[in-house]
């Protein structure tokens, strides 16, 4: 396992931006270079949602409800991974985490991920 920490969430008006970054530690070496990394978000009484992950190898996938609206991209020296949010709504609210696994198959669900950082709120007004 490795320890994830995330940064930049907050509130924002409808059709604004904001990025979040999520650092990791815990290894020696690169941690991205072995690990698929994903983000996934919670809103109130709704379950975890994929919302995006890069693979060791640098595939990228993202969930349906947030195709063209969010990058997601690494930076390996750093050992931090962003998700840039553009265009965001009011149902992108939630508790967004971000996530790592080992595993490099079934990559959009929560179970094979071992890793979680605790939570940043991202809130998005009307």
């Amino acid at each position: 396992q490795v320890q994830l920490v995330e940064f930049g969430g907050g509130l924002v008006q409808a059709g604004g931006s904001l990025r979040l970054s999520c650092a990791a530690s815990g290894r020696t070496g690169r941690i991205f270079s072995t690990y698929t990394m994903g983000w996934f978000r919670q809103a109130p009484g709704m379950e975890r949602e994929f919302v995006a992950a890069i693979t060791w190898s640098g595939g990228i996938y993202y969930g349906d409800s947030v195709k063209g609206r969010f990058t997601i991209t690494s930076d390996n020296t750093k050992n931090t991974v962003y998700l840039q949010m553009n265009s965001l709504q009011p149902e992108d609210t939630a508790v967004y985490y971000c996530a790592g696994s080992r595993v490099r198959t079934n990559i959009m669900s929560t179970t094979v991920y071992d890793s979680w950082g605790q939570g940043t709120q991202v809130t998005v007004s009307s």
